[in-house]
């Protein structure tokens, strides 16, 4: 019992770990267009994040084989059909960060954070296009959330703050990308899909910002450390933190803790540039962060609560 209880609190922390770095991130991908493209800053950044995972695979993979059978051989660690799924996902996830990191041009640090974050939301909403089961805790959160954005990007004149379309944008991006994630994931290693998935968009982003942007050796010198930040902590560590930590964690802790990205971007953005928030925007924050919460945690709740009931009639109907 007492190791179980270890075993959640470190898989708590290491994503509340994750949860902080992916918040502080938003500060680097701001800061990275002072000095280059946004296409440019994105392709260099995943493929480094791609190279920290596969660094990380690897090691595991030797650790794995050499006790087990003495021989350094181990099966293939990727074949046609999982480079298919890679694929797909990067290109779909090249678009969904473009639009985040085009966006952070024109909007607050927190604005995007949260926004971006309401694929929470999203995807559940767009599974009733397939037909899937909506209860009221996914309802109540999207109307939580859409209360939220309104208070967090209108404003009392009734505009919309540029970059924020570019983060609803993401948001719903992010959304499909999940969903296919979730028809992925099951028939592949899941670090080895996100190598791929990491390579694709970093390719294509890469490719597009050596057309479009102007490269220079200055440019990525200066961009050097937000890169750092955002491809081997954000995308690398960040990423290989989650992975690890979700096999131990609840999964009502983990919406719980993943949804505090957003409070930890607004959190950075104003300690390292020092954004601030009206009162209105406060309260978008908070309502969204309640939204969050409440399409995470509700239907959990609602399946322990019928969970209890069947244990409770079934002596009855089997006696």
């Amino acid at each position: 019992m007492q190791s179980a209880a270890r075993l959640h609190l470190r898989a708590n922390l290491l994503m509340l770990a994750a949860a902080l770095i992916w918040g502080s991130a938003f500060v680097a991908q701001r800061l990275s267009l002072d000095a280059i493209g946004p296409f440019l800053f994105t392709g260099l950044r995943f493929l480094l994040g791609a190279g920290v995972v596969t660094a990380f695979v690897l090691v595991r993979r030797r650790v794995a084989v050499r006790p087990a059978s003495g021989s350094m051989a181990a099966p293939a660690l990727f074949d046609r059909a999982l480079l298919r799924s890679g694929a797909v996902l990067g290109i779909v996830l090249a678009v969904a960060i473009s639009l985040q990191q085009i966006g952070l041009g024109y909007t607050k640090i927190a604005n995007a954070g949260f926004i971006s974050s309401l694929y929470v939301v999203i995807v559940p909403m767009l599974g009733i296009m397939l037909r899937h089961r909506t209860g009221v805790g996914t309802w109540l959160g999207a109307a939580l959330a859409a209360v939220g954005l309104y208070f967090l990007s209108i404003n009392e004149h009734f505009s919309v703050m540029y970059g924020d379309w570019y983060q609803l944008g993401c948001a719903l991006v992010i959304s499909i990308q999940v969903m296919l994630v979730g028809h992925y994931a099951p028939r592949h290693d899941p670090l080895a899909l996100s190598i791929v998935q990491f390579v694709a968009c970093g390719v294509v982003c890469l490719a597009i910002g050596l057309v479009c942007e102007p490269l220079s050796a200055a440019a990525i010198v200066r961009a050097a450390p937000t890169i750092l930040y955002g491809g081997a902590l954000s995308v690398g560590v960040g990423y290989t933190l989650q992975v690890v930590a979700q096999r131990d964690a609840a999964p009502a802790h983990a919406a719980v803790i993943f949804s505090m990205e957003g409070v930890f971007a607004a959190l950075a953005g104003w300690a390292a540039l020092g954004e601030t928030l009206t009162p209105r925007a406060l309260a978008g924050c908070a309502l969204m962060l309640t939204g969050l919460l409440a399409c995470q945690l509700v239907p959990a709740w609602q399946a322990r609560v019928l969970a209890r009931q069947r244990a409770a009639t079934q002596p009855a109907e089997t006696a």
